[in-house]
């Protein structure tokens, strides 16, 4: 059965715990990254679990933190069959479409999303972040059996997006990459072998001020964790505790130009024609503004394994 950890800030520094009836029940001291918490940290979390005077700070009175300490961040665009659709993009292409956001993007799942002065098009993309529970320092081929060796955790994860600075400068990194553009958890739900084979199952949700802007299965994916695991073997060398972020399913704020327009702006000179896509895109209510309420959250229909809910307020 899957554990929930949580990570949040306590008198002496940042602390592990796992949660019960909306309470934090801390973890021992001296875990720090993912690497601690998968070597002792969660069977002490299942002692815990099944002890009736454990106790802890209510989950309340507590700053929470993202739960993947000194994580590399990597990505998947456009990996979502629905997504792909709204965008204009072909769902059969046939390469993975692979970038990173910066660590200074991580931020907690209550943290507030800072919008840069100079950005207009702030975006949301709901996301099934996978982090990495064995290291990778080779080419290697990952299958659906052995995938489970590969998953240390569950967590859910907001790829933020300047789409004014990631489109017009053809710059994913720097329009992704602004400090909070990437709020994850609340939790990291780490599940036994059985249950990561249910990585399909998983239903995200998002919604702006109440209103639900995306909802869609992970299933949707086109390519999956284990095949983009297999294709990042090949590129880097990957460490325990690093994310995997695999794409948002459709919903997002961006939507591109009917096909008129697009012809029409293919006369245009480069600089022009970005000038009247931010304009035109501008005039959208979907996008995020200072005050929104963002509430993220995935977990499977019949609620075996479930990575909690964001709350994060755009400023």
């Amino acid at each position: 059965m899957s554990v929930d950890l949580v990570r949040y800030l306590a008198a002496g520094g940042p602390r592990w715990a796992v949660p019960r009836e909306g309470f934090l029940l801390p973890l021992p001291a001296g875990l720090v990254t993912v690497v601690d918490v998968l070597a002792d940290g969660v069977e002490a979390a299942r002692k815990l679990l099944a002890d009736p005077d454990a106790a802890g700070p209510a989950i309340g009175e507590v700053r929470l933190l993202h739960p993947t300490p000194r994580a590399r961040v990597f990505c998947q665009g456009a990996n979502y069959r629905s997504h792909m659709a709204e965008s204009g993009m072909d769902p059969g292409r046939a390469f993975n479409m692979l970038f990173t956001k910066s660590t200074a993007s991580l931020s907690g799942p209550d943290d507030a999303i800072v919008r840069p002065a100079h950005v207009r098009l702030l975006d949301y993309e709901i996301e099934l972040g996978i982090v990495l529970g064995r290291a990778i320092t080779g080419p290697i081929t990952v299958t659906d059996e052995t995938l489970p060796e590969f998953v240390a955790g569950f967590v859910v994860a907001n790829d933020v997006s300047a789409r004014d600075v990631q489109l017009p400068q053809g710059q994913w990194f720097k329009g992704k990459s602004y400090p909070s553009f990437c709020p994850v958890g609340p939790y990291l739900c780490v599940p036994d072998a059985a249950e990561v084979s249910r990585w399909r199952d998983l239903r995200l949700t998002l919604s702006v001020n109440g209103v639900r802007r995306q909802d869609g299965l992970a299933g949707d994916m086109v390519f999956d964790p284990a095949a983009t695991l297999t294709e990042l073997s090949g590129l880097e060398h990957l460490q325990v505790g690093d994310l995997l972020l695999t794409g948002t399913p459709g919903g997002v704020a961006l939507q591109p130009p009917g096909a008129l327009v697009q012809r029409i702006a293919g006369l245009l000179p480069e600089a022009k024609r970005w000038e009247m896509f931010v304009r035109t895109q501008a005039r959208s209510r979907a996008y995020l503004q200072p005050g929104d309420q963002v509430t993220a959250g995935i977990r499977t229909d019949d609620g075996v394994l479930d990575l909690g809910v964001q709350h994060t307020t755009v400023r």
